[in-house]
């Protein structure tokens, strides 16, 4: 049996390798929580690692400190509410696909979504409401974008904000993306209601994704300003407040 099935297996039925396992776990936790006590007190827990042998010391702390680095680097560019690309995550990978969009000679389109009501929710319910309806829209998008990860990127960029960006040209006006998004809710239990705005990528014209994200945000002020009532034109009718009590 080879080390690493050894070790593995020890792990599994051995209370102190357990212990030691999940002081792996909590090291991780503390560095996602910016914790320096605790990383301090953790980490000088782990290097003493009782109940096991040098060799399987070592590749407990070697596998613990790999954790511990996958998990910074993903708590760097992810948003913990919904598991999407926060705003720094979004802007990174979008500016990667901007850069194929103009290999390929393809256009894209950001798509901007604001979430309607959600200060009313958790003024008249609770924080956790506003957070129930946070993760509601987070995982609408991902059906809505179901090529999210491959070739399009999704993103939370503000407290009540979400951005997708997709070269597939069924988003390439406002009124398409709300006649998806409405399609999609009808199969869905949701009480979102949501502003839309979209700005389009010229491939023979290249632009930073900084100004589309300020070109979505502004259609949505316009299509505002058009409805006369201080209203996106985007917006659908939520359902009742109260599906957000908890």
């Amino acid at each position: 049996m080879s080390q690493a099935g050894s070790l593995a297996k020890c792990m599994q039925v051995d209370p102190p390798q357990i212990a030691n396992a999940e002081l792996a776990n909590q090291l991780r936790a503390a560095a996602v929580d910016g914790d320096d006590a605790r990383i301090s007190r953790l980490v000088a827990q782990l290097l003493r690692c009782k109940g096991l042998s040098r060799s399987q010391r070592i590749a407990l702390q070697q596998r613990a400190l790999l954790s511990l680095v996958q998990s910074l680097r993903s708590a760097a560019i992810n948003d913990d509410l919904t598991g999407l690309n926060n705003r720094r995550g979004f802007v990174q990978i979008g500016t990667r696909v901007l850069d194929f969009a103009v290999r390929d000679a393809r256009p894209a389109h950001l798509v901007y979504f604001c979430v309607d009501h959600w200060e009313r929710v958790c003024e008249t319910h609770s924080r956790e409401a506003g957070q129930i309806l946070i993760r509601d829209c987070g995982n609408l998008l991902r059906d809505f974008f179901p090529n999210y990860g491959v070739h399009e990127v999704l993103g939370r960029m503000a407290i009540d904000e979400f951005a997708a960006l997709t070269m597939r040209s069924e988003f390439s006006s406002r009124e398409r993306v709300v006649s998806g998004i409405q399609d999609v809710l009808a199969t869905r239990s949701s009480s979102l209601a949501l502003s839309t705005g979209v700005a389009h990528f010229d491939p023979g014209k290249p632009r930073p994704i900084a100004e589309l994200l300020a070109a979505a945000k502004r259609d949505i002020d316009q299509a505002s300003a058009e409805s006369g009532v201080g209203l996106p034109v985007s917006r659908f009718g939520p359902r009742a407040l109260t599906a957000y009590r908890v």
